[in-house]
């Protein structure tokens, strides 16, 4: 029988997702469950089940090989478990086993959710053909990724890349990880935000003051809103030009909510980019948006199950 498909699952804050993919980064099948956050840890668990077991009741499903997990973090691939922040009930919660129990002998993977988007854009996204890349989500948190010699990079525990918690402002305001001046801190999209308003922006009628909001008014040329974005902008390069002078990535593959701004985050982030990546082996280093969208995170497990799959058939040297 043929085994040429991964089962991926997607987990986060609002849904949890899953499908069967294929080689070439189809769902051919696919469900969800919405997250019930507030529960305890098992009844978020029997949705994970539910989400699991229509999969298996598909006929497809004797065709996959391998299952991909990408989680809300922080997760730890090494002990299979995951402590995301916006679900309370998942405390070093042992993901991985429970999955196990009903996937039968197949094996699983455990990525976070950056990590997963990274593999996505590496292997049908803006990464595609880069040997060296950094990926990140700028939404409601900044989270991040590497591909390092064409491989993708996790980590022991799978959190590798987490540009969210560079700290680029020593003194800087406190971040909820405990350390000061990190970029989530400052590029996230609540922060973002937070910032306009402190500084005078006012939402309009509607009172929507989220950061699509703020970059709406940005948009529309508003200076404080404008300022707001550049702030993030700044943060964002500091990172990232961090990042590629450490390991020598040549793109930098930006998605989330906030990405979604478009030209008021993307053109003073390229601007401010040329003032920190100055070495010349990073003065090439390259910004794009995110080609794979809301379909990053099962499209990431997957690919992250396949080369989990791959290492295991021929180890690395």
């Amino acid at each position: 029988m043929h085994t040429d498909l991964s089962a991926a699952l997607d987990i986060g804050g609002t849904k949890i997702a899953g499908a069967l993919v294929d080689g070439h980064g189809r769902l051919l099948v696919r469900t969800s469950r919405p997250t019930p956050a507030d529960q305890d840890g098992a009844v978020v668990m029997r949705a994970v089940a539910e989400v699991i077991g229509e999969l298996t009741a598909d006929p497809a499903w004797q065709r996959v090989a391998a299952v991909g997990i990408g989680s809300a973090g922080p997760v730890d691939a090494s002990a299979g478990t995951v402590s995301p922040v916006n679900i309370p009930g998942w405390r070093d919660f042992p993901l991985v086993a429970g999955v196990r129990a009903l996937v039968g002998d197949r094996p699983v993977v455990l990525v976070g959710d950056g990590v997963a988007m990274t593999a996505a854009e590496h292997w049908q996204g803006a990464a595609r053909g880069r040997a060296n890349a950094l990926c990140m989500v700028v939404s409601t948190g900044v989270g991040g990724g590497l591909v390092l010699n064409g491989r993708l990079h996790t980590g022991p525990t799978g959190n590798a890349g987490h540009i969210g918690h560079i700290s680029v402002d020593l003194d800087g305001e406190s971040c909820p990880c405990g350390a000061r001046g990190c970029v989530e801190r400052i590029a996230s999209g609540p922060n973002i935000a937070r910032r306009a308003l402190a500084n005078g922006w006012r939402p309009g009628a509607d009172g929507d003051a989220s950061a699509a909001a703020v970059a709406v008014a940005a948009q529309a040329g508003d200076p404080v809103a404008l300022g707001s974005f550049e702030r993030a902008a700044q943060a964002l390069a500091a990172g990232i030009a961090a990042t590629a002078t450490l390991v020598e990535i040549d793109i930098a593959v930006i998605g989330g909510g906030v990405a979604g701004a478009g030209d008021v985050l993307f053109t003073p982030l390229r601007r401010a980019l040329r003032s920190y990546a100055t070495l010349s082996f990073v003065a090439d280093l390259t910004v794009v948006p995110a080609q794979t969208g809301t379909d990053a995170g099962l499209v990431g497990a997957a690919a992250a199950a396949q080369q989990s799959r791959l290492d295991a058939v021929v180890p690395l040297p």
